[in-house]
């Protein structure tokens, strides 16, 4: 009787595992899609970050942001404080078109393609990390690691691609599909930055990290920023993300 229930359950704990060998599971293609729509899931986006730099020696330099979003590809971010700072804005359009103002020479200027690895306003984000895109435009994913928890993607950029980074490894939730940390590496394939969100929560409907932070291995310099106010869905214009509205 024993060796028959035996032969039972192993006859059973095989169908299955053939079952779920069958099953289609998520592939990374699909992993990474999520992650765009639940990144850029609101119709837009309107929020004031509080900034904190800080250097080797752990001295903190505090700024305001403001940053305004619409759909997945268009991003203005301004500071509005300290005054040394205030009014710099960083504009990103579709097609890799961005454009940086400097009231100071009360000038802006297109940001070309060849320096989109340069930071923005001494922060540890360059104009290619702030750009408002899509993953899965513009990188191919593999799938390299998956618990119950995380699923690992390794992404490496799609042909004519113009980037710094020869790949970046993605943490992202089994749960809603939110990306938890992303580590880039250079054309070395050396790993320079890691980005972490924290204080991930779900507000108005949509997920949100109100905490993350850019560290950047060789400078050993970080930047966090925290999520003051955010408002979803307000009805923001094509009129705000332009050269015009840059300047105010």
């Amino acid at each position: 009787m024993k060796k028959v229930m035996l032969l039972l359950l192993t006859g059973m704990f095989l169908f299955w595992n053939n079952v779920q060998a069958q099953e289609p599971g998520l592939t990374a293609v699909k992993i990474l899609q999520g992650v765009d729509d639940v990144t850029n899931a609101p119709k837009d986006q309107n929020m004031s970050i509080k900034i904190t730099l800080i250097d080797k020696d752990n001295k903190e330099e505090l700024r305001e942001l403001v940053m305004m979003q619409k759909g997945y590809d268009k991003r203005l971010a301004k500071f509005i404080s300290p005054a040394s700072q205030k009014g710099i804005a960083f504009l990103s359009l579709p097609e890799d078109v961005m454009y940086l103002y400097l009231p100071a020479f009360k000038k802006t200027r297109r940001i070309a393609s060849h320096v989109k690895n340069t930071k923005f306003a001494g922060t540890d984000f360059t104009y290619e990390d702030m750009e408002a895109k899509m993953y899965s435009e513009k990188w191919i994913p593999e799938l390299i690691k998956k618990d119950d928890k995380l699923y690992t993607l390794q992404l490496t950029p799609k042909k004519d691609v113009k980037t710094d980074y020869s790949k970046m490894i993605m943490e992202v939730r089994t749960d809603n599909f939110y990306p938890v940390k992303i580590a880039h590496f250079d054309k070395g394939n050396t790993l320079v930055k890691v980005m972490i969100r924290e204080q991930i929560e779900k507000e108005n409907g949509y997920w949100i990290s109100k905490n993350y932070q850019m560290e950047d291995l060789k400078g050993k310099h970080k930047t966090k920023m925290m999520i003051q106010d955010v408002k979803f869905d307000s009805g923001l214009t094509d009129e705000t993300f332009t050269e015009r509205y840059l300047t105010r």
